[in-house]
Order: C-alpha cells, then sequence, then structure tokens
C-alpha cells in the first residue's frame, strides 16, 4: 500500500493565521478570475511559512532569501507536504539578477517582515513594483511604531517608549533590536508613490504578542486567542486596534 502523505502545512499559529487567511483568500480570487494558478514570489520568505500553503494551494512558488539555513528548511517543508518552491539565495536587491532578464511578471509578491531590515524602503517597494504584472499584488507585512510604544510603556520603560513615538524610525536606541518601525499613512504614501493601490489594510498581532505563552497552554486558549485576533482584525468599528497591533498586513494591487 502507497504511503500516505499529508499535503496540510502545519496548523497557523496566532502571530501568522489573520495574515495568511487573508492571503489565502486574495490568492483564490485571484486564481479565479485569471482562470489559472498563480505566479508567486517571497521575497524574504525564509522558511515557506507563507509560500507552502500557497504551493498547496496550487501556485506557482519562488523565495528568494539570504539565509542557505533557512531555505533548506524551506526545501524540507516542502517535500514534507508534497510540493516544489523554487528556493533562490539573495534579496530583494539581488532578485532581477537572479530571476534574469527578462524577469518574470507576478500576479503576486510577498514582503513579510523584510522592508524593516532593506537598507531603502523605497528602492525595495520600488524594486516589488516592477515585478509585478499588471493588476497583480504586493503583500505587505511591516512592524508598527504604536504596539512598541504601549509595550515599553506597560513594562515601566517610559524613555523608551517615548523614544519609539518621537524617533522617525520608531527605534528607541542603538540597541533596539528592531532596525525599523512604521506607521499606517506612511506605509500607504510609500506604496502609492511606486503607482500602487492599497485594497486592504489590517492590523495584526494586536493581542498575541501581548499574552504570555504560560497563558497558552491547552488548544482551547490558543483557538481563544486566535479568534480574538481574528475579530481585532476584522473589526471595523474599532480601527485603533488594529494600529496597536504589532504588525501591519497591506495588499496593495498595480494598476
Amino acid at each position: 500500500m502507497a504511503e500516505h502523505r499529508d499535503r496540510r502545512p502545519a496548523p497557523a499559529s496566532p502571530r501568522t493565521t489573520a495574515v495568511q487567511r487573508v492571503l489565502d483568500a486574495h490568492a483564490a480570487q485571484q486564481q479565479a478570475a485569471l482562470g489559472r494558478p498563480l505566479r508567486v514570489l517571497d521575497l524574504g520568505g525564509g522558511t515557506g511559512g507563507t509560500a507552502v500553503p500557497l504551493a498547496v494551494a496550487g501556485h506557482d512558488l519562488t523565495v528568494v532569501d539570504p539565509s542557505p539555513d533557512a531555505l533548506f528548511s524551506l526545501r524540507r517543508r516542502a517535500a514534507e507536504c508534497g510540493v516544489e518552491v523554487r528556493a533562490l539565495q539573495g534579496d530583494a536587491d539581488t532578485v532581477h539578477d537572479l530571476l534574469g532578464a527578462p524577469a518574470p511578471a507576478f500576479d503576486l509578491v510577498c514582503l513579510h517582515g523584510t522592508l524593516e531590515v532593506v537598507d531603502d524602503p523605497e528602492a525595495a517597494v520600488r524594486a516589488v513594483a516592477a515585478l509585478l504584472a499588471p493588476g497583480g499584488t504586493f503583500s505587505l507585512v511591516v512592524a508598527q511604531r504604536l504596539h512598541a510604544v504601549l509595550t515599553n510603556a506597560l513594562a515601566g520603560r517610559l524613555d523608551r517608549a517615548r523614544a519609539v513615538l518621537e524617533r522617525p524610525d520608531g527605534r528607541w536606541g542603538d540597541g533596539d533590536p528592531a532596525p525599523r518601525r512604521f506607521d499606517e499613512g506612511a506605509v500607504l504614501a510609500l506604496l502609492q508613490a511606486q503607482g500602487l493601490t492599497p485594497v486592504h489594510v489590517q492590523g495584526v498581532r494586536v493581542f498575541a504578542d501581548l499574552v504570555p505563552s504560560a497563558l497558552l497552554d491547552s488548544e482551547a486558549d490558543r483557538g481563544a486567542l486566535l479568534a480574538l485576533e481574528e475579530a481585532a482584525a476584522a473589526a471595523d468599528d474599532h480601527l485603533l486596534l488594529g494600529r496597536l497591533g504589532s504588525a501591519l498586513h497591506v495588499l496593495a494591487t498595480r494598476g
């Protein structure tokens, strides 16, 4: 009897599920409109937490990441799920050289947790926009400023909280492990400056980064936190909650 291979990725965590569900739904809508699987590029895609579920859904995935260890884990994760993912070592600065000329046009480009660490965010967004097919979508996840203000204030680190609030880069100082944090308005302006139109904006990880892991021992506890995160992400009447999320997720399309 042939061995059965479970193609389903591991269950999403409260830290990532709100982003993944929006992304999965949007990709399914694009696929229905185009009548074919999507060509997807995940820049800084690491171990494939975003890419592999999309590959399982039938889309054509390319992941670019600077870490060979992360790419090794990506290939192993993809193999365990019975899918293929093209894995290339590089970053936003080298992606055009990696893909060759003429560079393929992608229906979806993901840049999750990467814009904070690039040398030039504007240049990175410009590079992404150039890789999108007309009507294609850019999925961007960035660290938000106000969450760091709140968490530092609640911990009694008031000087750090004020620095995060006032500094242009959203950092509390040279020892801050985050190279950069963003505000929603600045992110939307950055996208629009490159000819991209935001079509979905949500704050994510409103509570997941605040609740101690010791309080999440059971599946029921983790499920309750997941439900709370999804409710906060979908609460149009409570937009302030989104701004307090530790990350911002934006989908923007190229006209």
